[in-house]
């Protein structure tokens, strides 16, 4: 005859290797069943509170967006070479050769003769007809003037 409390079990043919365990059927009051360990985690209040959060944000299709490690780094490569490469062109606006400091001068300086002449031309325009015919006058008169001095 088996006695259940032997450790000894042999298994029936028909059985998988795992073999179920003998205290389960209650003969044997001297052995020392096991107990389903307590999760303090899972027992926690914040974890609780976390939980059940989570649980309400992915009812309403809040669920954060976990991205997986190796996209949050290839992120953060990208961000930095971003910010490296915007860095190395503030560093070229400020270290401009002398050549590159002469030319900006003169750019500057035909701009502003751009616009002088454009004020100018739009003074012009906005002057009556007779003031610029009196200005002809006296160009004509002044280069007859000089022509009978040279002569």
């Amino acid at each position: 005859k088996v006695n259940p409390c032997d450790p000894g079990l042999s298994l029936s043919p028909g059985r998988s290797v795992m073999a179920e365990p003998d205290y389960l059927e209650g003969d044997c009051d001297e052995l020392i069943k096991p107990k389903k360990l307590i999760n303090p985690v899972k027992t926690s209040r914040n974890h609780q509170d976390l939980h059940r959060e989570l649980l309400m944000n992915q009812k309403r299709g809040l669920a954060p967006q976990n991205k997986p490690e190796l996209q949050k780094v290839l992120e953060k490569r990208k961000r930095d070479q971003v910010l490296k490469a915007q860095k190395e062109e503030q560093e070229a606006h400020k270290k401009r050769s002398d050549l590159e400091i002469e030319l900006m001068k003169r750019q500057q300086k035909l701009e502003q003769l751009e616009l002088e002449q454009q004020k100018n031309e739009e003074e012009q325009e906005n002057t009556p007809e007779f003031v610029k015919m009196k200005s002809n006058l006296r160009r004509t008169k002044q280069e007859a003037d000089g022509e009978e001095r040279t002569t």
